[in-house]
């Protein structure tokens, strides 16, 4: 019996459980992947055709070895092998010794004593065989194939009985569900490729043409012959009944038919919104007379519809489960924004009740060519929100993020951001004094919004303070003036702390006198509104706009500018060491771009975060051995390099929370003293407040807008495919509602945790010994073993030769590289070979080198210091290796 691993149904063959992957569970390999039907075997596939040839090349053999027998071999005495497998591992084990074997099939002659030579011929010429094709004397069964087959014919009788039994009932399921598999397929290329509408219908009358003109004579003539084969005198007027009977009852021929519910546009549009419970777009209208509206999602029905899902609803629990274990366990660790004092100091969250978490994202996009004569005509203003329950890196997929809102940015300007919000907010209070029932769990469960999520303009203009960052108050998390921070730091404490008593004085203030009061300019809305949520604690820091778009490409051009005119490199060898700088693994993807002629008069070297990102972190490797030490700019841009690792850690402890203000002090000290004419940034302020809203937030990269902004390109994807302005935001929306519905009716919406796309099984014994060694010394009684080039697990890939932080000494992290990858027991273990290393502090680097006394060993991915794999770079004759996020070391 083979076991479906999608859901707990059981049939007969392996062919059945392939049948009934693609009938039960269509939309495997749209939003996840195929899983292999082989119980023991972790791959998983993105296309139905991969799953099918590693199942050709990879289980081919398994087929036969349902056929209990004993073989012998023919080289020894040894006549008790239990299975095909056995056997031939033990005649890899002759070759191993350069003994000559003589190939045991019927018919061929072939002889080596080369093991790769064998198995090449064994691939080539007897890939597909029986128990009946090896020669005499090697194979003596047990039980016939006659048995077997028998076997399974009756039980493939007994399903069959059960599904006859069922009767038309049965049969009209399996219709619906081809039906809406197809409309699946339509739906994923109207809404998701874009395909225009009416390309979809001239298809669609081809394929109706297809089935109903074409494929009727040729299932006549089929027929007809088999009837004449089996020597069946039917008269031609059943066979045609027939064959109109079948093609008429093709589900797909009759949605396709005139009248059918995928045969037009409209009626597509209709089906889906039925079949695949899309959540549509409610417009509400601002002004009739200039036909001014937006659209808002209902956030009450998307949650609805997300928590209708039951492994969703399961991971929710889960996430809360083990907040409950941390809180009992007192970690002092930041893993979260549930770890922060903002989440604990809420009792409506952090209470002993389930409760939902919702993240909102703000920001405007444009959906033209921002140089183009468009520009700002059809700019949007988006709000996007996320689950925040479910657990880290669930929401880094771009369909796990939701609309709410979506209006034109000159609509907002116009009527405000208190007309614009009005539904959700009603929607907010809504959920925060009932919730929304959760039919998995039979409850209500209530929540609230804990942070809004938007780079420091969108921020301030939602929240209410000034959006202008030259006046006397810009901060939102001080009050602090615009020349005292020219002066002093955040550490210095001579900026008194925002808090609601004092921010509700404020407000008042703005009020009566119509002017901005201490940076504050109105009441945030969602203040307002809402119970749980107060605009002091509410709107973090965004890591993407201060950091890698903003301090860094600045000081990068200040520091590089001096570096220049000291002569120790020029722009040319720079930009020459940036093309052929030998980038490996995932740093292929992230290559910074060259630095322009003008980089000087501009003050900045551009580019896009994370390219500024990897120029700052390769810097040293390109231009390092050109700086000598103690080079003021050069520690400033180290100094920010150390920075930047920190702020992107996924865990901090309050030592390193304290290391990191030290260090942007001392950052702070070093670039004033170099460039007192120069006045900090409004951003060198915010980063300065980093370290407390850590303690406040959780880890800010969770808080940070990369992968929101992300999400614009979907709808200027869409813009450009249908270019279509009427109405933007009524057909950007419905068609995001209609790409949601689609990824939440996948029977498996997240992504699997481990995913492997080609494994090797190979016996123990036949791997090198001191590899075969490492695996016995964990597992002894394992006969074999899943060996993998690259493997992805929580969406992190693994591949041969990757460097990983396995343990620290000292307070230092050891590394080790990747040898081998193998999956033991459906886990992923690394087989690694230990690197020994010091830390290099002009290049901020580690420098590796391989230590023989220290061998092979076997390492679980729990057992990792850091989880995250780092790339090494031949350096001149020397080996190194550069951190990209700090590693959190518990002594």
């Amino acid at each position: 019996m083979w076991r479906c691993k999608g859901c707990t149904e059981t049939v007969s063959s392996r062919s059945k459980l392939l049948h009934h992957y693609k009938l039960k569970h269509p939309h495997f390999g749209h939003s996840s992947h195929f899983p292999c039907t082989y119980q023991n075997c972790p791959c998983t596939f993105k296309t139905w055709n991969a799953l099918i040839v590693h199942q050709s090349k990879i289980h081919c053999t398994e087929v036969s070895c349902k056929v209990k027998a004993i073989f012998s071999c023919h080289l020894c005495s040894c006549n008790d092998l239990s299975s095909e497998r056995d056997y031939f591992a033990h005649i890899y084990s002759h070759l191993k010794r350069n003994e000559t074997v003589i190939c045991m099939f019927l018919g061929c002659e072939f002889k080596t004593n080369i093991y790769s030579t064998f198995k090449t011929h064994r691939n080539r010429k007897h890939s597909h065989h029986r128990l009946a094709d090896f020669k005499q004397g090697v194979v003596v069964k047990s039980k016939t194939e006659n048995d077997l087959e028998q076997n399974d014919q009756e039980l493939a009788e007994q399903s069959d009985a059960v599904i006859l039994s069922r009767g038309q009932c049965r049969t009209e399921n399996v219709h619906e569900v081809i039906e809406q598999r197809f409309a699946a397929a339509l739906l994923k290329l109207e809404h998701l490729v874009l395909v225009p509408s009416s390309a979809i219908d001239v298809f669609l009358e081809e394929l109706h043409h297809l089935i109903c003109s074409a494929s009727i004579p040729l299932s006549y003539d089929t027929l007809s012959n088999i009837f004449h084969q089996r020597n069946l005198l039917v008269d031609e007027v059943i066979v045609a009944e027939t064959v109109d009977a079948i093609c008429s009852g093709n589900p797909v021929q009759r949605s396709i038919q005139k009248g059918g519910p995928l045969s037009t546009a409209y009626l597509r549009k209709l089906y889906y919104k039925e079949k695949f419970s899309v959540v549509e777009p409610v417009e509400y209208i601002l002004n009739v007379k200039n036909k001014h509206s937006f659209q808002y999602v209902p956030l009450l029905k998307s949650l609805q519809q997300l928590l209708s899902r039951r492994d969703i609803v399961e991971q929710f629990v889960e996430s809360y489960q083990k907040q409950e274990e941390t809180d009992c366990g007192n970690s002092d660790l930041y893993r979260s924004s549930k770890d922060g004092s903002l989440f604990n100091g809420n009792c409506f969250l952090a209470g002993e009740k389930l409760r939902i978490i919702l993240n909102f994202y703000v920001d405007d996009f444009e959906t033209c060519n921002p140089l183009g004569t468009s520009r700002k005509k059809h700019k949007l203003c988006a709000v996007y929100w996320v689950l925040a329950n479910l657990p880290q890196g669930s929401n880094s997929s771009l369909s796990s993020i939701y609309l709410s809102v979506l209006c034109k940015t000159n609509d907002v300007k116009s009527y405000g951001y208190d007309k614009i919000l009005e539904p959700l907010l009603q929607d907010l209070k809504i959920l925060e004094e009932h919730g929304v029932y959760v039919p998995l769990l039979g409850e209500s469960v209530k929540g609230t919004l804990f942070s809004v999520v938007a780079d420091n303009l969108g921020a301030h203009s939602v929240a209410g303070f000034l959006q202008s960052f030259s006046v006397e108050y810009y901060c939102r998390f001080c009050i602090g003036k615009n020349k005292d921070i020219q002066l002093y730091s955040v550490a210095s404490g001579a900026f008194p702390q925002r808090t609601k008593e004092l921010h509700q004085v404020h407000v008042q203030q703005a009020q009566e006198t119509g002017t901005g009061c201490f940076g504050v300019k109105r009441e945030c809305i969602f203040t307002k509104n809402l119970t749980h949520f107060h605009v002091i604690f509410g709107y973090p820091p965004d890591l993407a706009h201060d950091v890698f778009e903003g301090i860094i490409p600045v000081e990068l051009a200040h520091c590089l500018s001096v570096l220049i005119s000291k002569k120790f490199f020029t722009l040319a060898h720079l930009n020459s060491a940036i093309l052929k700088f030998p980038y490996k693994f995932g740093d292929k993807a992230n290559k910074p771009h060259v630095v322009s002629q003008s980089f000087s008069s501009t003050k900045t070297v551009g580019g896009n975060a994370h390219e500024n990102w990897s120029l700052l972190r390769f810097l040293s490797f390109l231009v390092g051995s050109l700086v000598p030490e103690n080079e003021p700019a050069w520690l400033v841009l180290m100094d920010l390099k150390d920075i930047t690792e920190l702020v992107v850690a996924p865990v901090h402890s309050d030592d390193s929370l304290a290391f990191l203000e030290s260090k942007i002090l001392e950052h702070r000290q070093r670039y004033q003293a170099l460039f007192p004419d120069i006045k900090l940034l409004p951003k060198h302020h915010y980063l300065e407040h980093y370290p407390q809203m850590i303690k406040l937030f959780g880890p800010v990269v969770g808080q940070w807008t990369m992968r929101f902004e992300a999400k614009h390109s979907f709808f200027k994807k869409i813009v450009r495919h249908t270019s279509c302005y009427k109405n933007i935001p009524l057909s950007l929306a419905l068609r995001h509602q209609m790409m949601i519905a689609y990824h939440l009716s996948s029977p498996s919406f997240s992504t699997s945790e481990l995913e492997v796309s080609a494994v090797s099984t190979l016996p123990v014994d036949l791997l090198k010994d001191e590899i075969a060694q490492t695996i016995r010394d964990r597992f002894p009684d394992t006969p074999e073993v899943h060996l993998t080039q690259s493997v992805t697990v929580n969406g992190i890939t693994y591949k041969k030769g990757m460097v990983l932080v396995h343990r620290a000494t000292g307070g230092l992290p050891e590394f080790c590289e990747i040898d081998q990858i193998c999956i033991l027991h459906q886990s992923v273990f690394y087989i690694v070979r230990e690197l020994g290393g010091w830390y290099r502090e002009h290049y901020r680097a580690f420098e590796l080198n391989s230590v023989s006394t220290r061998s092979l060993i076997l390492v679980a991915l729990s057992e990792l210091l850091d989880a995250y794999p780092l790339v090494d770079y031949k350096i001149g004759s020397v080996r190194m290796v550069t951190l990209k996020r700090h590693i959190e070391i518990k002594e």
